[in-house]
């Protein structure tokens, strides 16, 4: 993993350069510092309007009692787009817009869903009986077994007349 890492980091930024020095001796160099900030504020201004339209699917959902997870994927996709526009490069610009369209953005993130859900399974994060290991309705197998209480410790001595003795706790 880190060999493809130390990869990207270094390919995507000579491959940006040189695409953006081609593009500069074509269209000139304060054409294209130009484009570059115009990608980006136009490209954060969409982000900005996609973000609040997926917020306001996941609140729909959330009424509805539905799970919001394609929703929050394009949220987390919507949040990658927004750092890939604001990148100065053409490359980056193109996979930021490939995140921000409506129209790419459903297709990859449905994908993207569904890996997820399917890896939560494998690794065994979904139980197959159905209980919910978060839920605090004493429904789990072991809930009959658990107490809640704070404890203090104290390094006085008790008085003996304050001990509890143990044919006092079998007469009760």
């Amino acid at each position: 993993m880190l060999p493809v890492l130390l990869l990207l980091f270094i390919l995507i930024p000579v491959l940006e350069l040189s695409l953006m020095i081609h593009v500069g001796g074509v269209i000139g160099t304060w054409n294209t510092v130009g484009l570059v900030i115009f990608t980006a504020v136009v490209g954060g201004s969409l982000v900005r309007s996609q973000g609040l339209e997926t917020l306001h699917n996941v609140r729909a959902k959330l009424a509805n009692g539905e799970t919001p997870g394609k929703e929050i994927v394009e949220g987390m996709m919507l949040a990658i787009a927004g750092v890939f526009l604001v990148l100065p490069g053409f490359i980056t610009d193109f996979i930021g817009l490939l995140f921000l369209t409506p129209i790419t953005r459903a297709p990859i993130a449905a994908f993207m869903f569904k890996r997820m859900r399917v890896n939560m399974v494998n690794q065994g994060q979904f139980n197959q009986s159905g209980h919910n290991p978060f839920s605090s309705n004493g429904s789990g197998p072991n809930d009959h077994n658990t107490f809640e209480g704070d404890f203090e410790r104290k390094s006085e001595e008790v008085k003996p007349e304050h001990r509890i003795d143990d044919k006092d706790n079998s007469e009760r």
